[in-house]
């Protein structure tokens, strides 16, 4: 029998005209792109294609499936403490404005007596990402081998570390969806989670799924999808998963950006922070620890006598990072006043998502550098009382240059009405 030899126009053409991938062509393409085999441009117009086209749960599944196989896959099921064995629990989070919740999350979990290890990703589209976020400590490092992963988890409990040699097909396609329109596909959005997280070895994982306007997909039937989509690939994979849909639809806490967000991270720790913030740690952490099998532990409780706290901090200090040293801040600011008294209304994240963006968390292109200290600092939370005059969003940039463009991005993006209108519950399901 004669095999068939593929080539990438061939495989293009196929999705780009509505058909459905084979196992056999998924397998080929992706290991061709990792090997350097498909060009860039020839797994953008594929991209493309999935994003207009999409795909069908047999093909996400062969998808993930050769994107795990194509790197190395972690295993600590022989991960133990104090004789004991280990237990691996993770969370992956699909994305939000001023989601900074693995950050307390993480240490939160170490807490209670089993091990994260946290793959985490950079900004994507209007998204900031977590290592940006935890590179922003002076010192930090994500670049972590998969032996220093293990000693952390065994002594500390906790590693967010960039995914490495974990799906590295992944890790070339994320670039590219960033910076090619093609992040908000369901399939490539489930694929690209479930790659990095089945590849990195977690004995469980808890996905957190975003709802609204600053989600990559716009609509609960769609979030629903992609998180049922998610349950069923790491549960086909033998990984106990379950998701929680939450309201994306105002940023999370009073800060976006990237060393705002940590400095906010870790008033939570110290048992303070945002409501918002706290309610979704804590919310994440007790599913965690529910599928890791603790019993008769509280998460809440680590956050207010300071062990969550002390996980943190031995967890950047293993990572070279400096929480003494201050945090960077923007050289630049630009504070936008209420021009009357009321309530505030809503908060677009969106608007807020692309005004960092704008002033330089983000990236236009791959492998750009994002400024530490550029962000957005949110003075009055939706339903909050608002005096005229009063601070309502402050805008901090080391490019002065840019600070018009991020004020035209955020103009439109916010309210202040008479009286309160309801707020969204920030927990809307679980799917399991």
């Amino acid at each position: 029998m004669t095999q068939f030899t593929f080539d990438a126009p061939t495989v293009i053409r196929a999705k780009r005209d509505g058909g459905r991938l084979s196992d056999e062509a998924i397998d080929w393409v992706i290991d061709a792109y990792t090997h350097g085999r498909v060009a860039d441009e020839q797994m953008s117009a594929l991209l493309m294609a999935i994003f207009l086209r999409g795909m069908d749960r047999a093909e996400i599944s062969r998808w993930t499936t050769a994107m795990v196989a194509s790197g190395v896959h972690l295993d600590f099921s022989d991960l133990r403490r104090d004789g004991h064995r280990l237990p691996t629990v993770d969370k992956h989070s699909t994305g939000g404005v001023g989601d900074k919740i693995t950050i307390p999350l993480v240490p939160v979990i170490a807490a209670c007596g089993a091990a994260v290890p946290q793959a985490a990703g950079r900004g994507l589209g209007h998204t900031g990402g977590t290592l940006d976020k935890l590179e922003s400590i002076p010192g930090f490092t994500a670049e972590l081998s998969n032996a220093q992963v293990r000693q952390q988890l065994s002594e500390i409990g906790a590693a967010i570390f960039a995914a490495g040699e974990l799906a590295p097909a992944d890790r070339k396609i994320y670039a590219l969806r960033d910076v090619t329109a093609t992040v908000e596909s369901l399939p490539l959005i489930a694929s690209s989670v479930m790659s990095k997280k089945l590849a990195e070895g977690a004995d469980s994982l808890v996905l957190d799924v975003k709802v609204g306007r600053g989600a990559f997909l716009k609509t609960e039937a769609e979030s629903r999808e992609l998180a049922a989509t998610m349950v069923e690939l790491g549960k086909a994979h033998g990984v106990p998963t379950l998701a929680v849909l939450t309201d994306m639809n105002v940023p999370l806490g009073r800060t976006v950006g990237n060393a705002l967000e940590v400095a906010e991270s870790l008033e939570v720790l110290a048992g303070g922070g945002p409501s918002d913030v706290v309610e979704l740690t804590v919310r994440l952490a007790q599913e965690m620890v529910e599928l890791a099998g603790l019993d008769g532990v509280d998460p809440a409780q680590t956050l207010q006598d300071g062990t969550a706290m002390d996980r943190f901090r031995a967890l950047v200090a293993a990572q070279g990072g400096d929480l003494a040293a201050p945090l960077p801040i923007g050289a630049h600011s630009e504070t936008v006043t209420a021009p009357r008294s009321g309530t505030m209304g809503d908060i677009d994240a969106m608007a807020v998502g692309l005004t960092v963006w704008r002033l330089g968390a983000g990236r236009a292109r791959p492998g750009q550098r994002v400024q530490f200290g550029a962000g957005v600092r949110i003075h009055r939370r939706p339903g909050e009382p608002v005096a005229a005059g009063e601070p309502l969003f402050t805008l901090y940039t080391d490019t002065p240059e840019r600070i018009a463009a991020a004020m035209a991005e955020l103009d439109g993006g916010w309210s202040i009405v008479d009286g309160a209108e309801p707020i969204r519950p920030l927990i809307i399901d679980r799917i399991a």
